[in-house]
């Protein structure tokens, strides 16, 4: 899985690790990855450090999962790098930010994952992005974020199509805003979920739990 660092991304490793799953994650800068290095379990988790939007990320991560632990189950891409402001007020660095590892990420890993899983013909990519940058909210501006987000979801749902003739599900999560200190105060934003109900959820559809929990 993607962003292991993130507040979600380290939730939902954490859930796997207690449900006994083996799990391969990736965070963009070393720094980052010491922030995970709090879920411990050595024996089930393996660390990759690189950026997702390049294509030499994706395959280490991949070879990592397979050396490591034989083969590749569930792909979890924890979409990351939505900006939200006035499409007036965006940089050319805002930009490639958000192209970055929400879009050249998610092809890349969803390309990667697309052959390996047809091949063995099972698995599961799980990809997860917020409904705010789907479906903008009062006083939050997400051009930007929707365009991206948009084109991802329609993308899922064209890749579903495609490989369910290989047995590989593939499913898109866009929870509400969730409770974390990034959305607290946040002008225009409600907390609706916690971040334990939002991994809950991405367990269930990855088929990693039995249920969800109450």
């Amino acid at each position: 899985m993607t962003e292991v660092s993130s507040a979600i991304g380290f939730s939902i490793a954490h859930a796997c690790l207690m449900h006994g799953h083996n799990v391969v994650g990736s965070a963009l800068t070393p720094e980052r990855m010491r922030v995970s290095a709090r879920l411990g379990h050595p024996g089930q988790f393996a660390f990759v450090v690189g950026d997702i939007a390049k294509p030499a990320a994706t395959r280490t991560l991949f070879d990592t999962a397979i050396e490591r632990f034989g083969r590749v189950d569930v792909l979890i891409n924890n979409l990351s790098g939505v900006v939200a402001k006035p499409l007036a007020d965006y940089s050319n660095e805002d930009l490639e930010y958000m192209v970055a590892a929400p879009l050249r990420g998610f092809v890349y890993l969803s390309r990667h994952a697309a052959r390996y899983m047809s091949a063995r013909r099972c698995g599961h990519i799980v990809s997860v992005t917020a409904s705010v940058a789907m479906q903008g909210r009062e006083q939050v501006t997400t051009q930007l974020p929707s365009l991206l987000a948009g084109g991802v979801d329609h993308a899922t749902r064209a890749l579903a199509a495609d490989l369910a003739p290989c047995n590989v599900m593939v499913n898109l999560i866009a929870p509400e805003t969730f409770i974390s200190r990034q959305t607290t105060g946040t002008a225009g934003t409600t907390p609706d979920l916690t971040i334990q109900r939002i991994v809950d959820v991405v367990l269930h559809v990855a088929g990693l739990a039995d249920a969800l929990s109450r």
